[in-house]
């Protein structure tokens, strides 16, 4: 066996873009970008972000994890002025803890050896760890364990107790730092936004309602038309300082049925709580885009869901004759002065 033979490190990244408008269009021409530098790369659309494997890369550019990271983000500041978060290390789990830790225009590199991997990890809050949530953080520290460090301290039969096995399992390797996870690299899922700007800062939540409804109306039509369901919602909102929120939720079921995605739309939006908010830009959008014909829809005795579908199939071919706002729910038209939505 020849023992001088190791296995080469890994270097992986975990990169936040932060632009002051988001499209689809951007955000595939910011993954260009990243595929540049590194072929690798796993597109997160959700909360705009991906993961990268630098692991070859490091070795074709000829440049440590900081240096490419730091090309990387020059170049995106460079070509769409787009500031950036990153987060590198062995592992997924420790790119996604340093990209979180790390602000807007700067990089954390965690080393890939045993005492950079502890130092950064021990000391980091239990709900740090990818995989525990704030309800699984508050049953840990019932019994004392509030950090990473005392999880990894902690033998496994007692966090198994604790979590369960799978669960108390993966929180102990990572933990540890081991996560084998890989990178896949693919295309970003097809996703499709609509965006309402306002005229000037909104704060009435009657119009925020009013103008979401008008985003589904405008999505439902276009998934239908295109023959594809959507299987989760994301909703942002950009305020007057442009800082931005977003919130999203899975639907009960795949649709382009304009009642269902209305009701989780409203969800989001109460969720939200925008209560006075001054409000720029409200953009909805449909993520994980499957053809029609997958979709599968529970069968009722509800008579109503029947006649609003067949309603929606005449307001579908009125909208193709006579133009998209032509008809619609009473709801979705806003007061006088209204603009339409411009689409992103």
């Amino acid at each position: 066996m020849n023992t001088t033979s190791r296995t080469r490190p890994r270097a992986i990244l975990r990169i936040h873009f932060h632009p002051a408008e988001r499209t689809d269009e951007l955000y595939g021409q910011l993954l260009a970008v990243v595929d540049g530098i590194s072929s690798r790369v796993e597109p997160l659309p959700a909360d705009w972000s991906a993961y990268v494997d630098l692991t070859g890369a490091l070795t074709y550019w000829g440049r440590d994890a900081e240096g490419l990271i730091a090309v990387l983000r020059l170049r995106l500041l460079a070509l769409h002025g787009v500031q950036c978060s990153a987060g590198a290390g062995p592992t997924r789990s420790i790119a996604a803890m340093a990209a979180d830790a790390t602000p807007p225009g700067a990089a954390t590199v965690v080393r890939d050896d045993p005492y950079g991997i502890a130092a950064f990890l021990r000391t980091k809050p239990a709900s740090a760890l990818p995989g525990i949530g704030p309800r699984t953080a508050k049953t840990l520290a019932r019994y004392g364990i509030t950090s990473v460090g005392d999880i990894a301290d902690t033998q496994l039969p007692t966090l198994q107790r604790i979590l369960g096995t799978t669960a108390a399992r993966l929180a102990h390797d990572r933990a540890l730092g081991i996560d084998e996870r890989p990178v896949v690299p693919g295309a970003a899922p097809r996703t499709m936004s609509a965006s309402r700007r306002f005229d000037r800062d909104e704060l009435d939540p009657d119009q925020h309602h009013r103008a979401v409804l008008g985003l589904v109306q405008e999505l439902g039509g276009r998934l239908r038309t295109s023959g594809e369901i959507s299987q989760a919602l994301v909703l942002t909102v950009t305020y007057a300082d442009r800082s931005q929120t977003t919130r999203t939720r899975t639907l009960a079921e795949p649709t382009a049925h304009t009642p269902a995605l209305a009701e989780t739309a409203r969800q989001l939006l109460t969720v939200l709580g925008l209560q006075r908010a001054r409000v720029r830009t409200l953009t909805l959008r449909a993520e994980r885009l499957r053809p029609a014909e997958d979709a599968v829809h529970q069968l009722t005795l509800d008579q109503r869901d029947d006649k609003l579908r067949r309603l929606e199939t005449a307001l579908d071919k009125a909208a193709a004759l006579y133009g998209p706002r032509v008809a619609g729910a009473a709801s979705t038209f806003p007061r006088a002065g209204w603009r339409p939505a411009r689409r992103a």
